[in-house]
């Protein structure tokens, strides 16, 4: 097995390193929806955008904290989910925020694109991992 598989197989072994990275980005997604401004800086030019990859890279991380659960990671996705809910319900609530279904769909094609990502990882991975043995 060379270097650079060793060193992929360990960092998505550690689970508790990606349970950290989904609460920080879970975190900081929740702060930047429900502040009346976002920076400048993180804004990608479309709304959609932003919303697609603020969850896809949750939905990343989450798959990858429990890769030996399919239930747990089912679970999350739709934890997920209803995360951005409780964001749209919140932002009704936020000066120079409004709450759009459109944003619920884009949340949900990002958690769809972070966990397919995260499976084809896995999946290549588990493949590099068996023909090196």
């Amino acid at each position: 097995m060379n270097r650079m598989t060793q060193a992929l197989a360990a960092s998505l072994a550690a689970t508790s390193i990606w349970r950290v990275l989904l609460i920080l980005i879970a975190g900081a997604v929740g702060y930047l929806a429900l502040i009346p401004a976002p920076p400048v800086f993180i804004d990608t030019g479309w709304d959609k955008a932003n919303h697609m990859l603020a969850f896809a890279s949750m939905a990343f991380t989450a798959f990858l904290s429990c890769r030996s659960s399919k239930t747990m990671r089912i679970v999350l996705m739709g934890l997920l989910f209803g995360y951005g809910g409780l964001i749209e319900i919140l932002q009704m609530s936020v000066p120079s925020r409004t709450a759009e279904w459109g944003d619920l769909l884009a949340d949900t094609v990002g958690i769809a694109a972070g966990a397919t990502v995260a499976a084809m990882v896995m999946f290549a991975l588990g493949a590099a991992l068996k023909t090196k043995r």
